[in-house]
């Protein structure tokens, strides 16, 4: 195996042992097999679903209605990037890279084996395979192996870490743009100004739409999605947000709806504020079911609901967007922890007072 460094033998590395019992350890650091690459880890985001993992969400813990998803033992962290430390030749080369060079992950592992696979349709692949939550360890940890299925692009070093690190959650929110299909003339919605709803504003404004306003409860994170792109927002603890914008379209309502919050108020929210015809997109993570009238949806208004998951064919697009500066990361990345404090990280994520947007973790600083 070709280095660029000194590769310790052991290292720190967050590990799941069950819903609200991740513990810091010390691991073996993994050795890459064949055409595997080590990354050594810069920087790690914490996200909502991370959060609602950690909490024992039915989505990933299983219910009733489905088994879990989500596996103990396993090192957590989707959204990282970090500098490629080893690796034979087949690996170099099967995924362009040269040791030293900065790289981001998909989150995804596919099999490349499933009919969603083979139709092309990767980020749906039927197994499942995710960094950090199952089969693959994440980034929660001083090093990493990044696996020959792993979908890698490399990204510019002159980025800070956190603000490379990122792209995970933009190319997500792009991938949510682009189901909407936003066209020259729409209204666009977006709701919540956390980490997805920002990328939600950037990719929207990428559109050009007539108008974009932006939804949040919170005046400063307002004011970031303003900076961000939208051209208007509206606090909703304060206004109705149904009632301004039919105000705004002639009693119509909302071209587009895209619902980036996780707050389940957001939902019927969105469905009364669309017009007839209008197109409502879901990229959330919900702790809990949700329930709406579904009349809305077929006889009153015949609504296109779309979900959007990951994002496929979108990480080069939210990688140049960072490289060239067209979002204020410096201030949507507010907290950077060192690994020692996961679990403030955690913590920060989970606070709904609005202390953070972005929070994520530096398992090497």
């Amino acid at each position: 195996m070709t280095t660029g460094t000194q590769i310790p033998t052991r290292m720190q590395a967050v590990v799941v042992h069950g819903p609200e019992d991740y513990r810091l350890e010390e691991v073996d650091v993994p050795k890459p097999g064949a055409g595997e690459l080590l990354m050594q880890v810069e920087a790690v985001g914490v996200c909502a679903s991370d959060l609602k993992c950690y909490h024992g969400a039915a989505k990933f813990w299983g219910d009733e209605n489905r088994p879990a998803w989500a596996q103990t033992g396993v090192t957590p962290g989707h959204e990282f990037v970090g500098q490629i430390v080893g690796g034979d030749d087949e690996g170099l080369a099967l995924h362009g890279v040269e040791i030293g060079d900065r790289v981001a992950c998909e989150q995804i592992v596919p099999c490349e084996e499933c009919r969603y696979c083979r139709r092309g349709q990767y980020w749906m692949c039927g197994p499942h395979d995710m960094f950090g939550f199952r089969n693959f360890n994440g980034a929660m940890a001083q090093y990493m192996a990044v696996p020959t299925r792993a979908r890698v692009h490399k990204v510019s070093k002159d980025l800070e870490p956190a603000h490379a690190a990122f792209a995970e959650p933009l190319s997500c929110a792009l991938h949510a743009v682009e189901r909407a299909t936003i066209s020259f003339d729409d209204v666009v919605v977006v709701a919540g100004c956390g980490p997805i709803g920002l990328g939600l504003i950037a990719g929207a404004r990428a559109k050009n739409p007539r108008l974009l306003i932006a939804l949040d409860l919170d005046d400063a994170k307002l004011e970031l999605g303003r900076r961000t792109g939208a051209d208007l927002t509206i606090n909703i603890g304060s206004e109705d947000a149904v009632a301004k914008v039919r105000e705004l379209t002639e009693g119509y309502g909302a071209d587009v709806y895209l619902e980036g919050s996780g707050a389940t108020p957001a939902v019927a929210q969105g469905l009364n504020l669309l017009r007839k015809l209008g197109t409502y997109v879901e990229y959330s993570v919900f702790g809990s079911e949700v329930t709406v009238d579904w009349s809305i949806i077929s006889d009153d208004k015949e609504l296109d609901v779309r979900g959007a998951h990951l994002g496929p064919h979108c990480w080069p697009a939210a990688i140049k967007m960072l490289e060239d500066g067209k979002l204020p990361v410096s201030d949507i990345c507010t907290h950077q922890v060192p690994l020692a404090e996961f679990q403030k990280a955690l913590d920060l994520v989970g606070d709904t007072s609005g202390a953070s947007v972005k929070v994520s973790i530096l398992p090497n600083a």
